[in-house]
């Protein structure tokens, strides 16, 4: 099965400054926490209509090595290849350790500490459940990155 990676329609909107003027930027990509946390099959993304971390529904149980809200990514970067003229976005590969987990999804966004106003950046599909049963879970981040974005 595929791994595809899909942007929110919002989140482009949301980092330079929301939809009407005068709203603050309000996702540093570099700066911010920014967390990927996961979802069970049940989870139907929208691209269209989802925007904050409180639209976001059956997520992984806490429990079993998983924390709601899922893991903080570490080491992000964010460059641009002029050649290529892709944009990339990436950090670390993600493990929960010592988990029971089954997960569809992959939910990454800005944790502001409030549901309603955590901006939502993608998702990624895995395809298919992926599963661990007291061993590690890991997101092994493509070497493209986790989201790009091309200039034509």
């Amino acid at each position: 099965m595929a791994v595809t990676a899909y942007w929110y329609g919002k989140a482009i909107l949301n980092a330079f400054g929301g939809e009407t003027a005068g709203e603050s930027v309000s996702i540093d990509y570099l700066s911010d926490d920014i967390r990927v946390l996961l979802c069970t099959t049940t989870f139907t993304p929208d691209q269209d209509t989802m925007e904050f971390y409180s639209d976001i529904t059956n997520e992984v149980a806490n429990g079993s090595g998983y924390t709601t809200k899922g893991e903080l990514l570490a080491t992000k970067t964010l460059g641009y290849t002029a050649l290529t003229k892709v944009t990339k976005f990436d950090a670390d590969n993600v493990v929960w350790s010592a988990s029971t987990i089954t997960a569809y999804y992959a939910v990454v966004y800005k944790d502001t500490g409030s549901a309603a106003t955590s901006p939502l950046l993608g998702y990624i599909d895995f395809g298919q459940n992926y599963s661990s049963s007291s061993g590690d879970f890991t997101i092994n981040w493509d070497s493209d990155g986790i989201f790009t974005s091309t200039v034509e």
